[in-house]
C-alpha cells in the first residue's frame, strides 16, 4: 500500500524563486530513490511562494529512507528551510 505524504511550503519574501530552485533539485535527487513512486512539485496559481509537494512511496520505510538521506538534509534541512516562512505535512495512505 502506498505511504503518501502531502506538504505545503510557503517561502519566506524574495525567497520564492531560490525555494523553487532547490524543490526542483530536491525532486530529482527523490526521484531516483528506490522506494519514490511519485515526487511532484505544484505551485500556487494565486500566490507564487506557495507551493505544494505530492508525494508517493512504496511503504513507511521507503519514506523514512527519503528523509534520513543526504539530500534531504543538505537540500531541504540546511538550505530550504531557513527560507521558508511556513510548512506544513500531512501523512496519507492509498485506499484500494
Amino acid at each position: 500500500m502506498a505511504y503518501i505524504v502531502c506538504a505545503t511550503w510557503k517561502a519566506k519574501p524574495g525567497e520564492d524563486g531560490t525555494v523553487l530552485n532547490l524543490l526542483r533539485q530536491i525532486r530529482t535527487a527523490s526521484a531516483n530513490e528506490p522506494g519514490c513512486l511519485l515526487f511532484a512539485v505544484h505551485r500556487s496559481r494565486q500566490d507564487p511562494s506557495v507551493f505544494f509537494l505530492y508525494e508517493q512511496y512504496v511503504s513507511e520505510a521507503a519514506f523514512q529512507a527519503h528523509a534520513t538521506s543526504d539530500h534531504v538534509r543538505r537540500l531541504v534541512l540546511e538550505d530550504a528551510v531557513p527560507r521558508l516562512e511556513s510548512r506544513r505535512r500531512e501523512l496519507f495512505e492509498l485506499v484500494e
